[in-house]
């Protein structure tokens, strides 16, 4: 599976409500930083919809360096897509664009997006930091995400994951195996665990 290929939907990544982001806060990013790039988000669907280019008016070269990121996007507080990339494949703004039109347009739990409906949209990123090899008593709930990897398979689960759902260190370990499509003990035998963090932010951060 190439790096590419790891667009990921939000089972696997992020089910979180938009107001339930700021235990997630990090300091990366300024505000004003991270209202450009909620921004991007929004005008990516929205250029998109209206079937015209983006304008891009160069971009900070604090977006210009490859990074994973996802883009969680909700309709009335309600889930309506999420895409991300694991893996740093592309410059940060290229990533938030491809992967906000993804969550609009590529999430096959919805229909795609309608112009009526980009108006209203809410956004989150979760902006990853770099994949470091742990072994299992290493992973930190609330801290860590989690990609475990063996036979060519792969699962992702962002941090707040396993909050949302009460898992333990060990239901988080399974469930991350479970969505890579490996035996849920994958991470006793073998598979690569490795750990990741997020910053995570969104439009209700600020209002």
């Amino acid at each position: 599976m190439s790096p590419q290929s790891d667009k990921s939907g939000p089972r696997d990544a992020a089910n979180t409500g938009v107001h339930d982001l700021e235990i997630y806060r990090g300091n990366e990013f300024s505000p004003d930083e991270r209202k450009q790039l909620l921004a991007l988000a929004h005008e990516a669907i929205l250029s998109a919809v209206e079937n015209r280019e983006i304008p891009l008016v160069g971009p900070s070269s604090r977006f210009t360096a490859p990074r994973g990121a996802f883009t969680t996007i909700y309709l009335h507080k309600n889930l309506r897509g999420c895409v991300g990339y694991a893996f740093p494949i592309a410059p940060l703004y290229r990533t938030i664009i491809e992967t906000a039109r993804g969550a609009a347009f590529e999430d096959t739990r919805f229909l795609p997006v309608t112009l009526a409906e980009a108006r209203e949209l809410e956004a989150s990123l979760s902006i990853l930091s770099a994949l470091k090899s742990v072994r299992p008593q290493e992973v930190e709930i609330g801290t860590h995400g989690l990609l475990i990897s063996q036979h060519g398979r792969r699962g992702l689960l962002l941090p707040q994951v396993p909050l949302e759902h009460g898992w333990d260190r060990n239901t988080f370990l399974e469930e991350t195996c479970r969505k890579a499509g490996l035996p849920v003990d994958a991470w006793k035998s073998g598979a690569e665990i490795e750990v990741f963090t997020a910053e995570i932010f969104g439009d209700a951060d600020l209002r």
